[in-house]
């Protein structure tokens, strides 16, 4: 498998490609009907057998040495040249070509990089098979731009399939989104459950009712930050282990910052060194687990094969609020 910038002195070693599927090999898009020409042939030649040939796609004129592919001769360049020009001289020996199980979007991304309206397929021995003209080119370009928007969204099936999901008719979005929000009303209805719990530490303290907002607020907020760094990262191919550890520091870190923010500013307001420590260290601790959470869920719910568009974010927020407000009323009797 290969590909190369052909020179006009001599071939570039090529790179080899990972094997594609069959349908996303380069001999999908393989055109054999086109006019071939040697380098003896001159100008007027080639004309005239282009007038009584039919063929199935003329935009470049392979030029042959045997079966060995040697350049290529722009039909442009063709029509205008001399008649006893030679193809030879003509053949533009700077092409692009590929092995025909290369993936065709490695083919594509050549052919926009090295600036070639067509890419040569050959075999092994770098025998001539066919073009793959610009209009397939273009085609996989767009095909692998919609996709690749499709994974920057969130989504990790083909672009296919986001598509579907974009129109689908309403029962299957509310077949797709409802059981995760029912989990989520579960979660709220535990979480009042859990503050209800906690009604004598509220009534001896009535300021830790006031702060509670704000820290499951924040630890959702970091979380979601997170969530959208982590599944943009897996759309992209990003092993989790490189995201893990800078992600987890960068919630400590932040975690750190908030809490540190707000002592200072209940300090002042309120002058209750016993809230405001039990809430900023609420606040770096929540965010701490919410960073953790997040990170966490879209990985694995890719290993389960569901989408982590539709179930990371409802999920993790049920999650995340529960932790954050156990660890805030955990702390509140530890310190008051």
């Amino acid at each position: 498998m290969k590909d190369a910038l052909r020179p006009a002195s001599a071939p570039l070693p090529v790179r080899p490609s990972d094997g594609p599927d069959a349908d996303e090999a380069a001999v999908r898009l393989i055109v054999r009907g086109v006019p071939r020409a040697r380098p003896s042939q001159t100008a007027g030649e080639a004309r005239r057998e282009l007038l009584t040939g039919s063929f199935d796609c003329v935009t470049d004129i392979p030029v042959l040495d045997g079966d060995a592919l040697v350049g290529v001769v722009p039909l442009e360049a063709l029509l205008v040249a001399d008649p006893r020009c030679s193809l030879g001289q003509l053949a533009d020996r700077s092409f692009a070509s590929v092995s025909a199980d290369t993936d065709r979007e490695h083919a594509a991304a050549l052919a926009a990089r090295l600036g070639t309206r067509t890419v040569a397929v050959v075999d092994e021995d770098d025998r001539f098979e066919g073009l793959i003209p610009p209009e397939r080119l273009i085609s996989v370009l767009f095909e692998e731009h919609e996709e690749d928007l499709a994974r920057l969204g969130g989504s990790l099936a083909r672009s296919s399939s986001a598509i579907a999901a974009t129109v689908e008719a309403i029962p299957r979005r509310l077949w797709h989104r409802l059981p995760w929000l029912a989990l989520g009303l579960a979660g709220a209805m535990l979480s009042a459950a859990i503050v209800a719990s906690f009604e004598e530490e509220l009534r001896a303290e009535v300021l830790l009712a006031f702060f509670l907002p704000a820290v499951v607020y924040m630890a959702d907020a970091v979380g979601t930050q997170t969530e959208t760094v982590v599944i943009r990262g897996m759309s992209l191919a990003v092993p989790i282990g490189r995201i893990a550890v800078r992600e987890l520091l960068t919630g400590m870190i932040i975690g750190t910052l908030i809490a540190a923010a707000f002592f200072a500013f209940a300090l002042v307001v309120w002058e209750s060194t016993r809230v405001a420590a039990v809430v900023s260290l609420s606040l770096f601790v929540s965010t701490s687990l919410a960073t953790a959470v997040a990170m966490s869920l879209p990985y694995l719910l890719a290993r389960l094969g569901r989408d982590p568009a539709f179930g990371s974010g409802p999920l993790a927020t049920v999650i995340q609020d529960l932790l954050s407000i156990a660890a805030y009323f955990a702390i509140a009797v530890a310190l008051l």
